[in-house]
């Protein structure tokens, strides 16, 4: 299926890593799995958890501030506690399990429509609270999957092994999937826990034409393995693009979900450092945040998703309706450029000083104004020989033209962009 055009172009999406884990702050699903805390103490939480101040139009209006043009959130996470009213009955849920006593996925996915925004939804294949999920062992020799059969959260012992068991968790998991297609029909489905399974044993290719038949235009990630439309680096960004769409997961602070001991938090200034690379180099960014067990975004994640959504909204030229910028070497900075090829939008973190330059650029420029302030700057080429293009320089904008936290050029260009790649004139 051709990647659905609303994704690359959205540039900006919101990850919301929400579960009971919030209640004691510890990392979801994983405190319990690496012995950080017993899983009795981690299950503790159920009975904290409230929602109480729950308002998913108000978080959706915030994402919208922040220039997000998606979100996912956290419908399901390896601990198994879905945030719907999962109908499945050895399964967990906030609706059944908890004070918050009510499915906290239908209000999500109707606010974010209300504010024009895709609705995705987060789904781990694995739940290391299921019991029949530690059933069978991953089958392959790879030493990085040694960890995964040693525990018996993910792996049955060895000669333990229960195919009925296997067969009857896919068919709870293919179920749970059922029910987020068909009742809240998501535009992208985030899946998560791969690594813990081969492709043939987690049936990829039979659940994703049950979730395309039900939602045919549904976006799926690349931990549906081959059936998967764009790959999901995290954290690290990478030094050469993925191929094809993709989309970079970085957290505000240093957890998913909420920790009230990480204050940690990136600066504006810095995440719009990661949003101009990751969009420059073809890519969304999905910025995470994790909210209280009450339902709230702190004040130190709201004030930074608005700060990046003001500096997006003061550029919007240059973000959205864009593809992929020049290559390393052109201009010392990300870019991006129009989708007719024509504008070129170059990101100049420190105050430009004297000139800014562009190598290779062959197509003639007509004109170069700072984006947002509308002043134009006078420029000129120097050098070029035959083939070879000589270099532009753009005058720098004045002090009162330079954004605090990164200044960005419109080059008009007399044609579609052309760019030299070789070796010079010898």
């Amino acid at each position: 299926m051709p990647m659905q055009p609303w994704f690359p172009d959205a540039k900006l999406g919101i990850f919301v890593h929400y579960g009971i884990y919030a209640v004691d702050g510890v990392p979801e699903s994983w405190a319990f799995y690496l012995g950080q805390t017993t899983r009795e103490q981690y299950m503790k939480q159920l009975g904290g958890f409230t929602a109480s101040a729950y308002d998913p139009a108000a978080w959706a209006r915030l994402f919208a501030r922040a220039g997000a043009r998606y979100a996912v959130l956290t419908a399901r996470h390896h601990d198994g506690v879905a945030l719907w009213d999962t109908a499945a009955p050895q399964g967990l849920s906030v609706a059944r399990d908890t004070p918050a006593g009510r499915d906290l996925v239908a209000g999500y996915a109707d606010a974010l429509r209300a504010e024009g925004l895709k609705v995705g939804l987060y789904y781990s294949h694995s739940d290391w609270s299921h019991p029949d999920y530690p059933s069978v062992r991953h089958p392959a020799p790879d030493p990085a999957q040694a960890a995964v059969n040693d525990s018996r959260l993910s792996s049955a012992a060895p000669g333990a092994e229960d195919p009925a068991a296997w067969r009857r968790y896919l068919a709870y998991r293919d179920a749970q999937v059922r029910e987020l297609t068909t009742r809240y029909r998501p535009d992208l489905l985030w899946f998560d826990g791969e690594w813990e399974r081969s492709e043939e044993q987690w049936g990829i290719g039979g659940l994703a034409d049950q979730i395309l038949a039900v939602t045919p235009e549904a976006v799926l990630n690349a931990r549906m393995l081959s059936r998967g439309d764009y790959a999901t680096p995290e954290q690290g960004v990478p030094m050469e693009p993925p191929a094809g769409p993709w989309e970079l997961c970085l957290t505000v602070n240093d957890s998913w979900g909420y920790q009230a001991h990480d204050d940690r938090h990136k600066s504006v200034g810095q995440l719009v450092r990661y949003f101009t690379e990751t969009i420059g180099a073809g890519g969304n960014l999905l910025l995470d945040v994790g909210p209280r067990e009450d339902g709230t975004i702190t004040e130190a994640q709201t004030g930074r998703l608005e700060g990046l959504g003001a500096w997006i909204a003061r550029h919007a030229d240059a973000v959205y309706g864009t593809v992929a910028g020049l290559p390393a070497g052109h201009h010392y900075g990300p870019s991006t450029l129009s989708a007719d090829r024509r504008t070129l939008y170059l990101t100049c973190f420190d105050a430009p000083r004297e000139t800014v330059s562009v190598r290779g650029l062959r197509t003639p420029v007509r004109r170069v104004t700072v984006l947002g302030t509308g002043a134009e700057l006078g420029h000129q080429v120097t050098g070029g020989l035959h083939e070879v293009p000589g270099v532009l320089w753009i005058d720098a904008p004045a002090a009162a033209d330079v954004d605090a936290h990164a200044t960005v050029l419109a080059v008009e260009l007399d044609g579609e962009l052309d760019l030299y790649r070789g070796a010079g004139r010898v």
